[in-house]
């Protein structure tokens, strides 16, 4: 049996895949009721098809206690080697760990066109994998998932070029039909003809691609930055859903292409819940990051831990951390805290709290007592101003 732990545009038809093969599946994703652990009882293997390194940790950890000795777990998320290597010390000796990143988007993955990054012994799953496409071995465990950031790092950033490369035409009233005509002569000429309209239909959306570059850009890295901090901004402006051909509109028709950077960047990781459409969880202005109250609602907008001080101060502080570290910043880069208390009996309870998260020398704060704050039941919110790492 086959456990399928998947969401979103990818994860759907490579499941039918497997079950048009023969094989036996059992499917899993967020909101069914069902939990991991209980999915994966009894399979052989074990896939995880999901959005960031963050929901793949989270839930395979949930899916350990259904996890059977001898199980072979296979990771086709885009992480990145460093989190396939935390999976290999999460999970037992006796479960085995294959990654294997795809390349393609939802028409290959219906049609079993993927091409498979592979790294770690695939001989017990190989069948399976050839399933979704063609198996490329990359070689050790963590092979695969570099090698797909690799190639992201060159796909990406030429999508964001094209669309600079657009812009500035515009801006200089060069013809955008005879620019393309142009471009499709060059080495540049397949990328810049799926520039030339924005998909339709989402194929690789902004945000994701917005991730995958996120990891892909280490520090010398200079072109996958600069493209990494576009699409950051594009996914600020509510294009992290659309297909990541979208840029191109957004780079031609929203911002001066001479004009220099914008220097305030709103931000909103998708590892925390969204916002009500009416502030952003951050602006990033330089190295100086701004975040915006945190307060312990969920997803749905419910509140979390209702009476509880602890359990809502730990929300918020775990809020603040997939802030910080999505752009990455850790709680020892905060400058200045700022805390509201709906009564002033429980900062103790609330400090032992904040001394789980900010150890050794505190930062500069302001804890104030208000009578409400926006959602009934809240006892708390925090903001905070951050110096980024350079």
């Amino acid at each position: 049996m086959i456990a399928f732990l998947g969401q979103g545009r990818m994860g759907v038809p490579m499941a039918r895949r497997l079950e048009r093969a023969g094989h036996k599946v059992t499917t899993w994703r967020r909101g069914t009721g069902v939990t991991a652990a209980s999915a994966v009882e009894g399979a052989g293997l074990v896939i995880t098809m999901l959005r960031d390194p963050a929901a793949v940790r989270e839930v395979l950890a949930a899916a350990l206690p259904g996890l059977r000795p001898g199980a072979t777990v296979v990771e086709m998320s885009t992480i990145g080697p460093e989190e396939v290597r935390g999976l290999r010390s999460l999970l037992p000796p006796e479960v085995r760990l294959v990654d294997a990143p795809v390349l393609g988007s939802v028409g290959p993955a219906a049609e079993g066109a993927l091409t498979v990054l592979a790294g770690g012994d695939v001989s017990g799953c190989r069948e399976v994998l050839e399933v979704f496409g063609t198996v490329r071995e990359c070689g050790p465990l963590g092979a695969g998932a570099a090698m797909k950031l690799a190639v992201m790092s060159a796909l990406v950033p030429a999508q964001v070029l094209v669309a600079e490369t657009l812009a500035y035409g515009t801006a200089h009233g060069v013809d955008r039909a005879a620019l393309l005509e142009v471009l499709a002569g060059t080495p540049l000429g397949p990328v810049a003809e799926r520039l030339r309209e924005p998909a339709r239909e989402t194929r690789y959306a902004l945000g994701l691609a917005a991730k995958d570059l996120g990891l892909a850009a280490w520090p010398g890295a200079t072109l996958a930055t600069a493209a990494h901090r576009r699409l950051r901004e594009a996914e600020a402006a509510g294009l992290g859903e659309r297909d990541l051909t979208a840029v191109a509109g957004h780079v031609e028709g929203g911002r001066d292409p001479v004009g220099g950077e914008r220097r305030a960047v709103p931000l909103n990781p998708a590892t925390v819940p969204a916002t009500n459409g009416m502030y952003s969880h951050a602006v990033r202005v330089g190295d100086m990051l701004y975040v915006s109250g945190q307060a312990a609602f969920d997803e749905r907008g419910r509140l979390v831990g209702e009476g509880s001080m602890t359990e809502q101060a730990e929300h918020v502080f775990r809020c603040l951390g997939e802030i910080l570290a999505d752009q990455g910043a850790g709680f020892g880069d905060i400058a200045f805290l700022r805390t509201y208390l709906t009564d002033m009996d429980d900062r103790v309870e609330y400090g032992q709290v904040r001394r789980k998260y900010i150890t050794g020398t505190p930062p500069a704060s302001t804890t104030v007592e208000v009578s409400k704050l926006f959602m009934p039941g809240l006892l708390l919110e925090v903001d905070a101003i951050v110096a980024l790492p350079s």
